[in-house]
């Protein structure tokens, strides 16, 4: 670890200044230094993510569509499940097609819609939610645990800023 707390291979401020030098920018190091550990700290914790998940059997984006079709009343159909889980519909099929082959959830023809169908959140599911539960909410309080009440405060106000802001890596 440095100094500041990082690891040894993220950037550190004077590398962000000397890659702006280099290229001739007038950016602020600083900026581009968070921004920069923001993306590898991101994929850090998406890759321990993982890791947890799989211990029950799942991914992250199976787990979130598990705990969003419970946070619905169990049932959602596929395309609203990609809207609020912010991914492509086809993303939102191979999640409920794995999940449908473990019995998780299932397809059912759509009351509203004929055409359509729904995504139900089958006792087993339910079941594979409940028994994740205390480890997993644990393991979540422990991650944050060295952030006091008001740094978590402060955090969660930054990180809606910060994700609000990248869009600006997507902007035309």
């Amino acid at each position: 670890m440095t100094r500041d707390g990082a690891d040894a291979e993220t950037p550190t401020l004077d590398q962000a200044a000397r890659q702006l030098r280099h290229y001739g920018l007038e950016a602020d190091p600083q900026a581009v230094l968070v921004a920069v550990r923001l993306i590898s700290a991101g994929a850090r914790v998406g890759r321990a993510a993982e890791a947890h998940f799989a211990r029950f059997g799942l991914s992250t984006g199976r787990y979130r569509l598990l705990a969003d079709l419970e946070d619905h009343g169990g049932e959602k159909s596929p395309s609203q499940l990609a809207a609020d889980l912010d991914v492509s519909r086809a993303t939102v099929t191979g999640l409920l097609d794995g999940l449908e082959r473990d019995g998780l959830v299932a397809r059912r023809p759509s009351a509203e819609d004929g055409r359509g169908t729904v995504a139900v959140l089958t006792a087993r599911g339910a079941q594979r939610l409940r028994d994740l539960a205390p480890e997993h909410f644990g393991r979540l309080e422990t991650m944050v645990g060295g952030l006091s009440v008001e740094e978590r405060t402060v955090f969660l106000d930054l990180l809606a800023r910060v994700v609000r802001g990248s869009a600006a890596l997507t902007a035309d």
